[in-house]
Order: C-alpha cells, then sequence, then structure tokens
C-alpha cells in the first residue's frame, strides 16, 4: 500500500516537471519568436532607410574639410570611445569580485544602446534645429541630413561631428552606474539607459551645445561638465534614493577587490580624456593644445590636493585616493579646459581635488551609498568645475568665451550659477521621474538573494574568476 502511495506521488511530482519543462520551452519558443519578428521587421525598415538615405554621399562638399583636422577628430572620437571600457575597468575594479561583470555590462551594454539611439534620433534631439529653445527637431533623424560635407562654421565632415558626440553620450550614463553598483537589475537598467538618453542627455546636450537656451543665456562648458558630469552626478543622487543601499551597507566592510584593475581603468581615462577635452576644439589648433595642457595640469594638480589632503587627515596616502583625486581633477577642468589659463587650470585641479576628497570622506552624514563615489566626484567636481570656469575664464584664451569674475565680469558667473543650478535640478528630478516609471514596468533592484548572490550569477551566469583571489 505504501509503495502504491510513494509510486502516485513519484507520478504527480515527474508530471509537474514535465509540465514546467513543457512550460519553459514554450516560453523558449515564443521570446525566439517575438525576436524573429523584430529582426525581420528591423532588416525590412533599415532597408527603406538604406536606399532613401544614400543621398548623404552625394552631398560631398570637400572644399572646407581639413585633413589635419578630420584626422585629429577621428582619433579624438576613439579616445572618448575607448573611455566607456576604460570606466568599466575603473569601477570593475571598485566592486567586490562577485559584482565584477554586472558592473562592466553596465557600461558595455551602454555603447551599444546609445549608439544605435543616437543614430535614431538621439543626435536630432541634440543638435536638430532648435525648439522654444528647449530640444531638438527632427531634422537628422536616423541621419537624415548628416552629410559628408562640413559643419557649419568648421573644417571637419558633420558625421564625424556626429560620431564624436555619439561618444560623449556612450559614457555619460555609463558614469552614472558607479553610484547603484552592485544592485540594479540589468533588465531594468537597459529601459532606465534609453529612457534617460532620450529625456535627459539629449535635452541637456542642447542647451548647451545645440543652441538651446543655456548657450543663449552665455552659459560655457567646453567639454561636458554641466552635459556630461554634472548631468551624471545628479542623476546619480536620485538613483541612490530610489534604490536604497546596498545589503549590510555600513555593517559590512566592502573594500575594492582589485585595486590594479582600478589603476588600469583610472589610466586608460586620462589618456582618453585629452580626446575629451582636445578634441571640443573640433580642430587640430592652438586652442585643442590648450586645452590638451589645461587637461593635464588640472589632473595633476587634483591628484596631489587630494593625497595632500588625505595625508594632513589620515596620516598615509592611498593608491585609490590618488586615482580619485586625479578623476576629481579632471571632472573640474573639463568645463574649463578651452577658456582658461594653464595657470588657472592648476587652482581649479587642487581647488576641486580638496572639495571632493570632503565630499566623498563625509558622505555618511548624508545618508545615501554612493557605491563608488559617483556623487561625490563627477557631481560635486562638475559643479565645481562649471562655477570656476564663471571665475577664470578669459577671452584671452578663447575669443569665443567671455570674461569670468576674475577679469572683471560678473555676466558669465551669473550665467553658470544658472545654468548650474538647472542642470542639477533637470537631471535629479528628471531621473527620479525615470526611475518611478521604469520601475513600475520592472523592479529596479535586484532581489536579497540576488544581491547576495552577486550580479555576476544573477544577471548573467557567469563568474569573473574561475580561481581565488
Amino acid at each position: 500500500m505504501t509503495q502504491k502511495i510513494k509510486s502516485a506521488e513519484t507520478s504527480v511530482v515527474l508530471k509537474k516537471i514535465k509540465d514546467e519543462n513543457k512550460e519553459k520551452k514554450y516560453q523558449r519558443i515564443k521570446k525566439v519568436s517575438i525576436f524573429t519578428s523584430v529582426l525581420i521587421i528591423a532588416i525590412l525598415i533599415g532597408s527603406i532607410f538604406a536606399i532613401k538615405g544614400t543621398g548623404f554621399i552625394s552631398s560631398n562638399d570637400a572644399s572646407n574639410i581639413s585633413n589635419a583636422d578630420t584626422v585629429f577628430m577621428i582619433i579624438s572620437s576613439i579616445l572618448v570611445m575607448l573611455m566607456t571600457p576604460a570606466l568599466a575597468l575603473f569601477y570593475g575594479g571598485m566592486v567586490r569580485k562577485k559584482n565584477v561583470l554586472g558592473t562592466i555590462m553596465q557600461s558595455f551594454a551602454a555603447l551599444g544602446i546609445v549608439s544605435i539611439i543616437w543614430f535614431l534620433y538621439g543626435y536630432s534631439l541634440a543638435f536638430g534645429g532648435d525648439v522654444a529653445n528647449l530640444i531638438g527637431n527632427f531634422d537628422f533623424i536616423m541621419q537624415k541630413n548628416v552629410s559628408l560635407a562640413s559643419i557649419e562654421g568648421g573644417t571637419i565632415p558633420e558625421q564625424l561631428f556626429f560620431i564624436f558626440q555619439m561618444m560623449f553620450a556612450c559614457l555619460t550614463p555609463a558614469l552614472i552606474t558607479g553610484a547603484f553598483a552592485e544592485r540594479f537589475k540589468f533588465k531594468s537598467y537597459l529601459l532606465f539607459l534609453i529612457l534617460w538618453i532620450t529625456f535627459i542627455y539629449c535635452p541637456l546636450a542642447h542647451w548647451v551645445w545645440g543652441g538651446g537656451w543655456i548657450s543663449k543665456i552665455g552659459g560655457l562648458d567646453f567639454a561636458g561638465g554641466l552635459v556630461v558630469h554634472i548631468a551624471s552626478g545628479a542623476a546619480a543622487l536620485a538613483c541612490c534614493i530610489m534604490l536604497g543601499s546596498r545589503k549590510g551597507y555600513k555593517k559590512e566592510n566592502m573594500p575594492p577587490h582589485n585595486l590594479t584593475l582600478t589603476f588600469i581603468g583610472l589610466m586608460f581615462l586620462w589618456v582618453g580624456w585629452f580626446g575629451f577635452n582636445s578634441g571640443s576644439a573640433l580642430s587640430a589648433s592652438t586652442l585643442a593644445i590648450t586645452a590638451f595642457v589645461n587637461t593635464q595640469l588640472g589632473a595633476a594638480a587634483g591628484l596631489l590636493a587630494w593625497i595632500g589632503t588625505e595625508y594632513l587627515h589620515r596620516g598615509k596616502v592611498t593608491v585609490l585616493g590618488g586615482m580619485s583625486g586625479t578623476l576629481a581633477g579632471l571632472v573640474g577642468i573639463t568645463p574649463a579646459c578651452g577658456f582658461v589659463t594653464p595657470v588657472s587650470s592648476i587652482i581649479i585641479g587642487i581647488i576641486t581635488g580638496m572639495i571632493c576628497y570632503v565630499l566623498t570622506t563625509f558622505k555618511g552624514f548624508f545618508k545615501y551609498d554612493d557605491s563608488l563615489d559617483v556623487i561625490g566626484i563627477h557631481g560635486t567636481g562638475g559643479i565645481a568645475g562649471s562655477i570656476l570656469t564663471g571665475i577664470f575664464a578669459t577671452v584671452l584664451v578663447n575669443s569665443d568665451g567671455a570674461n569670468g569674475l576674475f577679469y572683471g565680469s560678473l555676466e558669465l558667473f551669473n550665467a553658470q550659477i544658472i545654468s548650474t543650478i538647472a542642470s542639477v535640478l533637470f537631471a535629479f528630478f528628471g531621473t527620479l521621474l525615470i526611475l518611478y516609471i521604469t520601475n513600475k514596468i520592472s523592479p529596479i533592484r535586484v532581489s536579497e538573494f540576488e544581491e547576495m548572490q552577486g550580479l555576476d550569477i544573477s544577471q548573467h551566469g557567469e563568474n569573473a574568476y574561475r580561481l581565488q583571489i
């Protein structure tokens, strides 16, 4: 009798397993069918636009194209592109080893998704014809009207400008990922990425660089203090508030698992930054040289300021501190590098390095878990750099700029204050709304078990290391 009962129970279990496997198989077939359908539709639509989009080949007026400037900007674009995988290594080394691949993948995915968005409509929203000083129009959608002829008033093909700006767009949301490291669900992150680029980055880029209202009030941002660093820092704060702290934060020790990896990432970032800042001159000119010199000096000053402050505070100098100071100096000099003298760049690097040290060291008072100090370095450094641009900028360096407070003009300083506050508020509250919407569609935070397991396994089914280290 007992044997019959056990046999019946076994049959029920086997039937249940069979039904579950059948359901899983059905779901896999369903997903493959949907993917195939989307792929076919994409190919058909792409084919239509490919036929209609060949017009840019014929609009190839090279009369104003400078080969030297073009080569310079191609190299600069490559350097900026390398900053995103460099950031992946930089962040990857600072998380626990169970989250390395998850952290790297967040930056890696941005290269793919943002590049396509930039082609489809992102570039048009950022640099298309102005609509109410707030957003671009659809003149450049899917590269319509983006030709191989020179950009207006420039000496490089517009398609090259398109790709240079694409690399900025790829890097910016990747910067945010350091704030919510080790706890953001990957599929939800992809949705967040699409929404953030569309509704935060593109409008802000238009305000500053595309003919929007910030450019019209005289606000200056040579290479991304407002558009890249302040935007990512403000968004990072919103993410910290919405996601909450990591499990065990302030109770468990969470040291970086591989500072060597972080150092490699930092050095590639430093090298890439020359393309980031010098390339923003859009030509192989003396202004590009000035931006190059200021970038190096700002980074060096930030490094020394941080480790000097750290030594006075802790009595020791750390490699992580040196790397953080270098990054703070680079962030601080970014908006100013094409508008200030080398002496001013050193002052900006020192001030930014010291301020960022204080903010990151005492961030515990603010009750948020900024895992990799995006707020403390990118947000704070971007704000400091933007305001200091309003103090130290001079037309002696760049006639297209303006004189700052130090050179007797209050107008630029006021414009920088307004631009900085507006960028912070827009990125912060806009990101809060995007996170709220994303969370309604797909939970943004991994489960407690998935967080304990680590993002590498729970989100990607992989291990970064096969050997214990």
